[in-house]
């Protein structure tokens, strides 16, 4: 027990040194992005920094594997320089029991992974995305599903509209909405417009409206009198064609506690739930995958610092850890597509890793 302590307490320091350093490195990179991105725009470095922390949690969820993996490295081979694995194995300990501390911590990162880091990384994403389209536009470009369909606001210096759809269409085509009402804000104000249409299609930088009916709503004035009636009305826009997409598909920005009732609403307004579905089954299985990257790097590390060869061991360590995580990212792709149950897109990347790194150790343990 004392041992198992010992070798979880090492574990965790290289972990914590790790991903200290590469946190350092991704906000150094991610800021110099943030400085290109909003070149031109009024912002100070004091908002530039602000948005690069709020970028940090989802880039550090990304990497979390390769952590994972350097982590066990490090371990390993210190312990392999030390000879402390030698000792270990000496007083008749083997291997793979030296490996039940770390694993152990694997799956505790990875509950704290999924069920703490994933609501901070949503939380961070979508007010990095809010504070992005403010500096950009004047006003946050939200989007949301619900039971009673799609739900959309832009931002522009000239106001807000809030635009709502009972359907949606994509394909190769650009985005369209059906049966579509926008409400239109002042800057500092209440309404000032409300518009409803058959149809809105994104056309470069405009909503074009069609069989549109639209009502002022000044003070003082019947809205029905000075109503207009369009075969087709233009409005601008700062939404994009990607932006749209992206949001009906990002799961980023939707915490795990809130995925289930997400699926329930977009069913309930026609939509896909294949993507959502699957990145709800590939959070629950995320430890597994990180103990899998343990094991990766253990395969190649518990041995002997005098055999030699340790800068290919870890080179051959780090290659097949992403090979596995191309993998489940391509499962998991085929499962969006409907390719592959979902299910087995979100869990058998991770079993499958695990038996192949048990299947290397005891290669390696037992010859």
């Amino acid at each position: 027990m004392i041992l198992d302590r010992y070798f979880a307490r090492r574990f965790i320091q290289s972990f914590l040194l790790i991903g200290a350093v590469f946190m350092t490195l991704i906000m150094l990179i991610d800021m110099i992005e943030q400085l290109r991105r909003f070149e031109g725009y009024d912002v100070g470095f004091g908002k530039l920094f602000q948005l690069t922390l709020l970028n940090a949690p989802a880039a550090m969820d990304e990497i979390l594997p390769l952590l994972m993996i350097l982590s066990t490295i490090v371990l390993f081979i210190g312990l392999a320089r030390s000879s402390e694995l030698v000792v270990t194995r000496a007083i008749g300990r083997s291997g793979l029991r030296a490996l039940v501390a770390p694993v152990v911590v694997a799956l505790m990162i990875g509950g704290l992974a999924v069920s703490t880091l994933n609501p901070i990384v949503a939380a961070t994403s979508n007010r990095y995305q809010a504070l992005a389209d403010t500096y950009r536009n004047g006003g946050p470009s939200v989007l949301s599903i619900s039971g009673e369909g799609l739900w959309l606001r832009q931002g522009s210096p000239s106001g807000q509209s809030v635009i709502h759809a009972t359907g949606y269409g994509g394909g190769e085509e650009s985005p369209t909405l059906f049966d579509v009402t926008i409400l239109t804000y002042a800057p500092k104000g209440g309404p000032i417009r409300r518009i409803i249409a058959d149809s809105a299609s994104l056309e470069g930088n405009d909503w074009v409206l069609r069989r549109a009916k639209v009502w002022p709503l000044t003070a003082g004035l019947n809205p029905e009198v000075t109503s207009a009636t369009h075969v087709e009305l233009r409005i601008p826009t700062t939404l994009t064609e990607e932006r749209i997409r992206d949001s009906l598909g990002a799961t980023k920005g939707i915490s795990i506690y809130d995925l289930p009732k997400t699926i329930t609403d977009l069913r309930q307004a026609g939509f896909s739930t294949k993507q959502y579905e699957v990145a709800y089954q590939a959070a629950l299985a995320r430890p597994l995958f990180l103990v899998a990257m343990v094991l990766v790097g253990a395969a190649f590390t518990m041995r002997h610092a005098r055999f030699g060869g340790t800068g290919f061991a870890v080179l051959a360590a780090v290659l097949l850890g992403f090979t596995l995580y191309f993998v489940r990212n391509f499962a998991q792709i085929l499962g969006e597509n409907g390719q592959i149950p979902i299910s087995l897109a979100a869990w058998a990347p991770p079993v499958a890793a695990i038996m192949l790194t048990l299947g290397l150790l005891l290669h390696a343990e037992d010859g």
